[in-house]
């Protein structure tokens, strides 16, 4: 189970907190490091003086440069985030997260990706909204502000707790039928914008939140493949009916190449 958890920094700014986390992930028996754009060398002395002899965690780590490339593969995508949003999300406590992820990761292909923010401005609100649900780490009020690698330890601890609870491995499930990938979901949005826009229902230059309101929705009833392919070909229907219908003389209208 702690093997199909993975660790997702955006933007780290100094290379403690990266050497930090991956002592806070070795500790916890974690090791599924990927590194979002950071803004600093990864792997420097600091890095290997803080990762405490994990650092070869920090040597298999992946960098891209998107959140959709660090977790395309996963089927639950969790951000970390300790400010309160114009447009509420799933929000669950560190406890709540650890006790679900045997049940999430009993599919053999579940994935589960924990994303962590910058040090300054943490996660934005585009990136918690490609998250399915929020996590919050109760701390002081008065003084709420946590250590990246301190954060990562906290929920890498109740990954932990989790396993230890539910034995080495949790059981598969032989009727579980796959759940939508990151990637195939960032493919329906798009086909589902794309279509919206097709229909007159949605005009990008007045958004008022409809997408994203329709993503939380989306999040929140955790497709599974086949119905999103279904949706997905609900969609395609819908396009081909809203195209204008081909010149009556047999000659082809006009127009750019259409696209899946």
């Amino acid at each position: 189970m702690l093997e199909r958890i993975r660790i997702v920094l955006i933007g780290t700014s100094h290379p403690g907190n990266i050497g930090g986390t991956a002592r806070a992930m070795h500790n916890m028996g974690l090791a599924d490091l990927a590194l979002v754009a950071p803004r600093c060398e990864p792997l420097t002395a600091d890095t290997v003086s803080r990762a405490s002899g994990a650092d070869a965690l920090v040597h298999a780590a992946r960098t891209v440069e998107t959140l959709e490339e660090a977790v395309a593969d996963c089927t639950l995508v969790v951000g970390a985030s300790a400010r309160s949003r114009t447009l509420p999300w799933p929000m669950i406590t560190p406890r709540a997260l650890g006790e679900r992820l045997p049940e999430e990761l009993a599919a053999a292909d579940g994935r589960v990706a924990l994303v962590f923010g910058r040090e300054d401005s943490g996660l934005t609100n585009a990136e918690l909204q490609r998250c399915h649900a929020h996590v919050h780490i109760p701390t002081n009020p008065d003084f709420s502000s946590l250590n990246l690698a301190a954060a990562v330890q906290v929920l890498a601890y109740e990954c932990r707790l989790a396993w230890m609870a539910h034995g080495e491995a949790p059981a598969e499930k032989d009727d579980a039928q796959p759940l939508a990938s990151h990637e195939e979901l960032e493919h329906y949005f798009t086909h589902l914008e794309r279509t919206l826009i097709a229909i007159g229902f949605h005009d990008p230059a007045q958004p008022r939140q409809l997408m994203a309101r329709l993503r939380r929705f989306t999040l929140r009833a955790r497709p599974e493949r086949m119905e999103l392919n279904i949706l997905r070909g609900i969609l395609s229907n819908t396009e081909k009916l809203a195209r204008p219908e081909q010149p009556a003389t047999g000659e082809r209208a006009s127009r750019g190449p259409e696209g899946d």
